[in-house]
């Protein structure tokens, strides 16, 4: 049954890093009135500010999976948007570096799943085509994938986020959601805290999108007896950055490990090199950079030196820590994303997101048209 009564908002967004904020923007453009509720001071300040910036071409995710379609759909779309939009943007391709037989034959799966998953431009290289392409990186085979880039994920949010206040949304920062409750007349009343004064507001339309913050906001969700929102894991990644330019013109990365796509080499945006992420499993948020005695700056340099023999000593130094909001556990299979419409908790015009790490960035715009149509579902 449609709701009977008027709601102050028609759809309300919790969270608003690069995915919440894509979200709003499309239902705005839709004609939904649309507000993204923030607890931070700022948008973008947990997952999509401590990122790597990349935008990934849909290699390693498995076919048929959301990751992996929405991945290949997102980067084009992704591409075209912030040419569009004057955000900044550099197509610099990616190799990833096989250093032994075993990891040969790791990147040919890679290649037959990027294949399956639409990526057709990849090439696999030889240990010369390494060399000629980057003289100081080492390998027995690489797999090239042209269509990695990077982006400039605060410059992306202040465009969504202009875009929705074109079409009459807004964005209410420090507001902590607390409480949320399916009236009976089919409108969700949400409980916040907003600069530390409690309020309410109505809404039609509900979508959590509150990244890290859906470990605890999922609980709090309405929905059928019978479901179960998913659990949430937290791995962290530290960063470290490189004391000196480079001649560096591509992205650099190993073969996968557990949790995490290895101890890669990216470019910013301003060609400065950094290394990361490794993954450190935690309990609780916490963004502190830790390296006790150097034996975690010790373990990425030798990790590096895998595939970049002749990293100098002493040339990194700490940069930056992430933190990735995982469905699987230490030693488990990496999960797809989970976004859970009236098909999974039973709850129509309510949609929740949980999981959403790598390739998130990369699939914003396209999750964003995924959700909305969600809000349709039955």
């Amino acid at each position: 049954m449609p709701p009977s009564s008027t709601p102050d908002i028609e759809t309300i967004i919790i969270g608003g890093g690069v995915v919440g904020l894509a979200i709003a923007a499309e239902c705005a453009k839709a004609g939904q009135e649309t507000y993204v509720l923030e607890r931070h001071s700022a948008i973008g300040e947990e997952v999509s500010s401590r990122s790597s910036e990349v935008i990934h071409a849909g290699l390693y995710y498995p076919n048929g999976s959301l990751k992996a379609r929405l991945c290949v759909e997102g980067r084009d779309l992704l591409y075209a948007y912030a040419r569009d939009r004057d955000v900044d943007v550099r197509r610099l391709g990616k190799l990833v570096v096989a250093t032994s037989p075993a990891e040969e034959t790791a990147l040919e799966a890679i290649a037959v799943r990027a294949k399956a998953n639409g990526v057709g431009d990849i090439q696999i290289l030889s240990a010369a085509d390494i060399h000629a392409l980057e003289p100081e990186i080492v390998g027995t085979k690489a797999l090239f994938s042209p269509s990695t880039g990077i982006v400039d994920s605060h410059g992306l949010m202040q465009a969504l986020a202009t875009d929705l206040a074109n079409h009459g949304g807004a964005i209410v920062l420090q507001t902590a959601v607390q409480s949320i409750t399916l009236r009976t007349d089919g409108l969700f009343e949400i409980g916040m805290t907003s600069s530390s004064e409690p309020a309410k507001i109505m809404a039609r339309n509900l979508i959590a999108a509150a990244g890290l913050g859906m470990a605890e906001l999922g609980a709090h969700l309405p929905h059928a007896e019978s479901y179960a929102s998913p659990t949430l894991h937290f791995a962290k990644g530290h960063y470290f950055a490189l004391r000196h330019k480079s001649a560096f013109r591509h992205l650099i990365y190993p073969v996968p490990v557990d949790g995490g796509l290895g101890t890669h080499l990216t470019l910013d945006l301003e060609g400065n090199v950094r290394f990361g992420p490794d993954v450190q499993w935690i309990e609780r948020i916490d963004y502190a950079f830790d390296d006790p005695g150097g034996t975690r700056m010790a373990e990425f340099e030798r990790s590096i030196r895998r595939y970049w023999p002749d990293l100098p000593a002493n040339a990194l130094s700490p940069s930056y820590t992430g933190i990735r909001p995982k469905i699987s556990r230490q030693g488990q299979p990496a999960q797809d994303f989970a976004i859970h419409g009236p098909r999974q908790h039973g709850i129509p015009r309510l949609v929740a997101l949980y999981g959403i790490e790598s390739p998130g960035l990369t699939s914003s715009l396209t999750i964003a048209k995924y959700c909305h149509a969600l809000l349709d579902a039955h």
